[in-house]
C-alpha cells in the first residue's frame, strides 16, 4: 500500500496523470455517451493500435470528420476527408439537410476507404494511404437518387460488394436493404441491385447497413424503427445474396438510452468486440456511446443481456476496453484562442466558403471576419455562419471581440444556431452601435427575427456569453470587463437544425454594397463545462 502510495504521489507531482490513468485502466470505467457531441451515424475501423472514426456531415463545410482513438473512449478530431463540398454543384449555398449521410470507412490493401452518399446525387468514395490524407477527388461509384448508407466488403472469392439502403424522400420507397457487385477497384457498382431484406413488416425504416463476414457467415448490422425510437438488428446468412436470418440484438428497454441507432462493430487486438451507436437528443445533436458486445451461437448481443433473451440494452457505465493504450489526453477541440495561422479543426461552415469570410490574424491574435452582404430573410439562409457542435449537456460559452464597423446595418453575432435560433450582437444605426438580442423561432420555415435593442455602447472590447443547462436552455449575458455579465433576462431553448444538433459560433454581415467592410476581431472562444 505505502509503494503504491508513493508511486501515485511521485506520478500526480510529475503531471504524468496519462501513465497514472494507465496504472489504474484495471479499475477503470467509462461513462456513456463517451462523446456528447453531434457525431451522427458514426462509422470505425482499427488500424493496428490506432482507431478511426467518421461521421456524417451534410452541408457543413470542411466534410466527413475523421476522428482518431486509442482506447475507444477518448476521441481527438483528427481533420477531414473533404475540405471543400466539390463533388456536386449547389453547396455555395445552405442545403440544409442535404449532403453527405451516413459513409463507411474501410482500410484494404494499405489504403483508407470512404464511401459517402448523397441522397440527391449517389454514392461516391474517397480514398488515401494516409489517414491524414492528401485524399482523393470523391469517384462517383453509382448515380442516382434515394441511395444511402453505402457499406463495401472485399470477399475471400475475389468478388466486392456494396451494401446500402434507400431513402424514401428521394426513391419514393424505403425499408429495404440490396446487395450490388463493384469492380475490381470497388470504385463502380458493376450489377443490378438485389434485395437482401425487406423490413417492412418487423423492421420499418431499416436503414444504416454495415456489411461483415465472420465465421464464413455473412452479417449485416442495421438500425430500424426510426431514429429516436428504433433498435438494432443483425441479418446473417451463408451466402452473400440470402436467404438472411434475422435477429434483434439491442434495444432501449428499461435504460434511458433512446432509439440506440446506426454504428460500428470493431474489435480489438485482444479480440475483445465493442459497438458505436448514436442516441438522438435533439438539439445536442445525435451523441455517440460505446457498448460491449459479445458472440452467442454465432449471433452477436449488444448492450447488456439483463434478462436473457439475447437482445441487449444499452449501458451507461463499463470498464475500459482490455489491450488499448488509455489516451486521456484526447479530446474534441472546443475552446479556440485565435492564435494560429489557420481555423480550429471544430469550426465548420453552412456552406462552401469564400474568400475573405474570415482571415486568422495572428499578429494580433485573432480570428478577423468581414461583414459579407447578404439579403436572406433570416441566419437559416446565411452560408457564413462559423459554427461548432454543443460539447456537453451543460457548459459556458465566453468570447471576447472587438467588432469595427463601417456601414449602417453591419452586425457582429454570437449564435446558438438551429431550425430555431437565438444570438446578441452589435449593430450599426444612425445614431451610433447598438447591443440586440433577436431570436427566430421556426427559422426553417421562413420566419422573420423579432429584435430587441438593449442599449447603445461605446466602441471598444466587448464579451458575450451563453450559458447552456439541461434541455438545452439557453441564457446570454454580456460584459464590457470579462468579469461583471449582464443577462439579457430570456431564456431561450435551443432547436436541432435538419438532421443536425444545434451549433454555436458567429456571424459577420452587412446589407450594404461597399468596397471596404467593416470587420469583427474575435480575440478567443472558450468553453467551460
Amino acid at each position: 500500500m505505502k509503494i503504491f502510495f508513493i508511486l501515485f504521489l511521485s506520478l500526480l507531482l510529475s503531471g504524468n496523470t496519462a501513465m497514472l490513468y494507465a496504472q489504474t485502466k484495471a479499475n477503470a470505467f467509462y461513462q456513456n455517451p463517451i462523446l456528447h457531441a453531434d457525431y451522427s451515424d458514426p462509422d470505425v475501423i482499427r488500424v493496428g493500435d490506432d482507431y478511426y472514426m467518421i461521421a456524417s456531415s451534410f452541408n457543413c463545410v470542411p466534410g466527413l470528420p475523421i476522428l482518431h482513438s486509442k482506447d475507444l473512449v477518448h476521441w481527438k478530431l483528427r481533420g477531414y476527408a473533404l475540405n471543400k463540398l466539390n463533388y456536386a454543384d449547389g453547396f455555395d449555398k445552405p442545403q440544409h439537410g442535404n449532403g453527405i449521410w451516413a459513409p463507411s470507412i474501410r482500410y484494404h490493401k494499405n489504403e483508407f476507404y470512404i464511401y459517402f452518399p448523397d441522397p440527391d446525387h449517389g454514392i461516391y468514395l474517397t480514398k488515401a494511404k494516409n489517414i491524414d490524407g492528401p485524399w482523393s477527388e470523391p469517384v462517383l461509384v453509382e448515380a442516382g437518387k434515394g441511395l444511402i448508407d453505402p457499406c463495401p466488403l472485399w470477399d475471400n472469392n475475389g468478388k466486392n460488394y456494396l451494401v446500402h439502403a434507400y431513402a424514401g424522400s428521394r426513391a419514393g420507397f424505403k425499408s429495404i436493404i440490396v446487395i450490388k457487385e463493384m469492380n475490381a477497384a470497388a470504385d463502380k457498382t458493376t450489377s443490378d441491385a438485389v434485395l437482401i431484406y425487406d423490413g417492412h413488416d418487423k423492421d420499418a425504416t431499416v436503414e444504416g447497413p454495415k456489411i461483415h463476414k465472420r465465421n464464413n457467415y455473412y452479417y449485416v448490422f442495421a438500425p430500424a424503427g426510426g431514429v429516436s425510437t428504433g433498435w438494432q438488428i443483425v441479418l446473417r446468412s451463408k451466402h452473400i445474396y440470402g436467404p438472411y436470418e434475422r435477429r434483434m440484438v439491442m434495444a432501449q428497454g428499461n435504460s434511458t438510452v433512446n432509439g440506440p441507432h446506426q454504428g460500428a462493430w470493431v474489435q480489438t487486438k485482444t479480440g475483445e468486440d465493442w459497438f458505436l451507436h448514436f442516441q438522438d437528443k435533439e438539439a445536442y445533436g445525435r451523441v455517440v456511446h460505446l457498448q460491449p458486445m459479445r458472440w452467442k451461437n454465432d449471433w452477436p448481443i449488444i448492450g447488456e443481456d439483463k434478462d436473457g433473451d439475447s437482445v441487449g440494452e444499452p449501458v451507461m457505465k463499463y470498464r475500459m476496453p482490455a489491450g488499448t493504450a488509455v489516451s486521456s489526453s484526447f479530446n474534441i477541440e472546443e475552446t479556440d484562442e485565435c492564435n494560429g495561422t489557420g481555423l480550429g479543426l471544430q469550426w465548420q461552415w453552412h456552406a462552401k466558403p469564400q474568400e475573405g469570410w474570415v482571415f486568422p490574424y495572428p499578429e494580433k491574435g485573432a480570428l478577423r471576419m468581414n461583414a459579407v452582404q447578404d439579403s436572406a430573410n433570416n441566419l437559416w439562409q446565411l452560408p457564413n455562419l462559423l459554427l461548432q457542435k454543443l460539447p456537453a449537456e451543460k457548459f459556458t460559452a465566453t468570447t471576447k471581440f472587438l467588432f469595427s464597423p463601417k456601414t449602417i446595418g453591419e452586425r457582429f453575432g454570437f449564435v446558438i444556431m438551429g431550425s430555431s435560433y437565438a444570438y446578441l450582437s452589435l449593430v450599426k444605426k444612425n445614431d451610433g452601435l447598438y447591443l440586440s438580442y433577436a431570436v427566430c423561432n421556426n427559422a426553417d420555415k421562413g420566419k422573420a427575427e423579432e429584435e430587441k435593442l438593449l442599449s447603445n455602447v461605446q466602441p471598444g472590447g466587448l464579451f458575450f456569453r451563453v450559458t447552456v443547462d439541461t434541455g438545452a436552455v439557453c441564457h446570454f449575458s454580456y460584459s464590457t470587463d470579462g468579469n461583471s455579465f449582464t443577462s439579457v433576462g430570456e431564456k431561450f431553448v435551443a432547436k436541432p437544425g435538419r438532421w443536425i444538433g444545434a451549433k454555436i459560433g458567429f456571424f459577420c454581415r452587412r446589407p450594404l454594397k461597399t468596397n471596404d467592410a467593416g470587420f469583427a476581431d474575435i480575440d478567443w472562444f472558450r468553453i467551460e463545462k
